[in-house]
Order: C-alpha cells, then sequence, then structure tokens
C-alpha cells in the first residue's frame, strides 16, 4: 500500500497551494484529483487577497509568466450609472492587483509547478472511500480505467471543490441559507474588443435586481460571459435553444449587446442550477476541509478562489503544525476563523440581490471613506476588524441607506 504525509483531493488552487506549503515544510504530499488537466472550470476572476497566498506558496513566479490579464479593480453599470472601483484605493494594506484569466490555464500551472516542487499529482483517479478507523487514514480510489488502489495517510486536506468529496462521503453536506440562484456561461472570441482600458475591464452589469451579467476579458483574445440570477430567468433552456437563450439574454445589456450580439461561442452554453451549499463542519478526526469543499456561496464578488487560498494555506500550515506535534485549537484557529470570513461575505451577497448594496454602489454620495472600505470587502480583506465594514456587516449597509434617504427628504 503506497504511503504518504498528507493526501490532497483535488488539484486546483486549493490542493496546489496546500500542497505547496505542506512541501516547504518538510512533508510527502499526494494529491488525487478526478480530472485530466488542463479542464474548464468556472471563477475566472481573482481578487487582491489571493495573491499573498499564491506569494506564500512559491506559485506567483510560474503564473506571472503567463501573462494573464491584470484586474485592478472593477466596474459595475446600472442602466446609465458607472461605479468603478480601483484596488489601488482600499483600506486595508495589501495587493492592488491580481488576474482575471481561464481557470484552465491558472489550474493547470499551479498543478504542474506543485509536481516540479515535489508532490506527486494522481490525475484522472476518484476517491471511493475514506477508512478513519486504523491508526493511518485509508483511502480508496479508481483510476480512469476502475483499477483500485489504496493509499494511507497521516492526515486528509479536501480541497475537491464542487465535486464535495469528504462532505459526500462522510454526509457532512447541508443547505446553504442563501436563496437558489443559477449561471449561464460561456467564452467568446471577442473579435469586437475595444483597443483602450473599456476593452479590457472586467465588468458587471445589473440587468434586474435579480439578474447580473459578467464580462471578463481575457489576455489571449477571448472573453469570458456569464448571467447570474434568480432561476426563473433560466427557465425553458434546453440543449436546442443554450445558444438562442443566452444570445436573447445578452439583448437586455444596453452597453454590450452591440459587443457580443451573435458570436460564435467557444462552447455550447453551460447552466449550474442552485449552487449554493454549506456543510456541518469544517475539520474532524484527521481532515480538514478547504475552499469550495467547505461552503460555496456566490460568484458575484468572485470569493471563491479567494476562500479556497485562504482556507488552504491556513490548512496546510496547521497541519504542519499537527504533524509536527504542535498544539493547533482546530475550532478557533480554523473554523471560527474562515467561518468569520463567510459570514462577512455572505452578508454583501444578502446586500446585493436585495438591492441596497447596488443602491450604496450607485448612490451619488457616497462617502470616499466608506468607498474605501467597501473596495477592501471587494479585495477580499474580510478579515480586517479595523474596517467598520467587517465588523458592522450585518447591519452598515442598510444603515447608511437609510440616514442618506433621510437627508436627502430634509
Amino acid at each position: 500500500m503506497k504511503q504518504t504525509d498528507v493526501l490532497i483531493i483535488g488539484a486546483g488552487p486549493s490542493g496546489s497551494i496546500a500542497g505547496s506549503i505542506l512541501l516547504q515544510n518538510g512533508f510527502n504530499v499526494t494529491i488525487i484529483e478526478k480530472e485530466q488537466f488542463p479542464r474548464f472550470v468556472i471563477g475566472e476572476s481573482l481578487i487582491p487577497k489571493v495573491m499573498q497566498h499564491l506569494d506564500k506558496a512559491g506559485l506567483l513566479e510560474a503564473l506571472d509568466a503567463q501573462n494573464f490579464e491584470k484586474k485592478y479593480g472593477a466596474r459595475f453599470f446600472k442602466g446609465e450609472k458607472v461605479c468603478h472601483f480601483s484596488f489601488a484605493e482600499k483600506f486595508t494594506d495589501g495587493w492592488e492587483w491580481t488576474w482575471q484569466m481561464p481557470r484552465a490555464d491558472f489550474d493547470y500551472t499551479i498543478a504542474k509547478e506543485v509536481e516540479k516542487k515535489g508532490a506527486e499529482v494522481l490525475y484522472q483517479h476518484a476517491v471511493t472511500n475514506v477508512d478513519f478507523s486504523t491508526e493511518s487514514v485509508i483511502t480508496s480510489i479508481e483510476d480512469k480505467n476502475g483499477n483500485t488502489s489504496q493509499i494511507a495517510s497521516k492526515y486528509i486536506i479536501d480541497g475537491s471543490g464542487y465535486g464535495r468529496v469528504l462532505p459526500r462521503l462522510l454526509d457532512l453536506s447541508k443547505p446553504s441559507d442563501l436563496p437558489p440562484r443559477g449561471s449561464f456561461f460561456t467564452h467568446v472570441e471577442d473579435i469586437n474588443r475595444p483597443d483602450t482600458i473599456d476593452g479590457t475591464t472586467i465588468t458587471f452589469d445589473i440587468l434586474d435586481k435579480d439578474l447580473w451579467f459578467w464580462v471578463i476579458p481575457f489576455s489571449n483574445g477571448k472573453t469570458s460571459l456569464g448571467f447570474v440570477g434568480d432561476t426563473r430567468f433560466f427557465e425553458g433552456i434546453t440543449d436546442d435553444n443554450k445558444a438562442e437563450k443566452f444570445n436573447e439574454l445578452i439583448q437586455q445589456s444596453e452597453y454590450y449587446k452591440a459587443r457580443f450580439s451573435n458570436l460564435e461561442y467557444e462552447f455550447e452554453p453551460m447552466s449550474k442550477i442552485g449552487y449554493s451549499v454549506g456543510v456541518k463542519q469544517l475539520f474532524g478526526d484527521r481532515y480538514v476541509l478547504t475552499g469550495n469543499s467547505t461552503e460555496f456561496l456566490d460568484p458575484v464578488f468572485s470569493s471563491g478562489v479567494s476562500f479556497a487560498a485562504e482556507s488552504s494555506a491556513l490548512a496546510a500550515e496547521l497541519v504542519a503544525k499537527t504533524l509536527k506535534g504542535e498544539n493547533v485549537d482546530w475550532q478557533k484557529d480554523y473554523s471560527d476563523y474562515i467561518l468569520r470570513g463567510v459570514e462577512v461575505f455572505k452578508s454583501y451577497i444578502k446586500y446585493w440581490y436585495d438591492g441596497s448594496l447596488q443602491d450604496l454602489f450607485f448612490s451619488d454620495e457616497i462617502n470616499f471613506e466608506f468607498k474605501k472600505q467597501i473596495t477592501s470587502i471587494l479585495a477580499g480583506y474580510v478579515w480586517d476588524k479595523d474596517n467598520r465594514f467587517v465588523n458592522r456587516h450585518k447591519t452598515i449597509v442598510k444603515t447608511i441607506n437609510h440616514f442618506q434617504k433621510e437627508a436627502q427628504s430634509m
């Protein structure tokens, strides 16, 4: 039976960051990946907080060589109104830029880099069972040809993302308290892209309080397009009319319909319905969940890879301490910490869909200091206790809107 110090499920950002940090700490690492890389996955816009963890994991140099499109902020449209957030004008110190890129290329780059650093990555292998009843954790795997084997490890990190391997095997999943929503997305060859900053700026076009359109330009000339909103907007989509329905939605964007109407899609538009999900616990006996294996919220603020990076870097450090015999309070040091950030982002997702955050974004009187603090949220710094928009996340947006309306009525 194969032996390894730490078995990681998933070779995406969560698994690769964790693997690299564990290698830096002198441990053997084996990564089990169900797919063959490169492979398509959604989540193509990062936020600056990710960069410090990529740096810590020693992955920045390889990524920088890919010449991905740099992201310095984000733009929001609502009718004729425009709101722009620059990461250079944020409240919290930290990175002021990040990348927007095809995730297939991003994930492949970091997975190959972690292999170079010494991790063994077993592609096209699926985890079928995990046994915690023995001294070592015994994980059963199956390759693409149906051949089975087992791996003994001291610890397991589940970074399987949407696959949610341990939540499924250990019955850890629970419903999210966010309403069900859907997404509908594809890539296009952006032949009408303007040769200006407008052509490469990531933009969110609000078509309805419950429907928004993402535009994420890549440095390779392609652009990711997607719609997110209430599930009613995606009713009636079938295998035979996906391209037609996608083009119909594009017509709702006054700003972008001329640029993207009737272009040939790189792949047939894909949809995900009811994607938000939670878990009962983030850790247990010799295992820890990271990234989307813990809780996937919503794509509106590009928080997916940010939580993958934050949770996997922290989990890897705590696993290393545990295996070195140091005392770790997993509830306090991991679960409570990660869930604090989840709750902050969750508040702003709720504000977004009830319209109150949109009202604040497009207010003519938004306070500059408030905007800097909101920009820190959008940049991923949701653990900064000096930021009032972090500490008072459950009430602050509606409170500000209330006082602004009262002031306008006087």
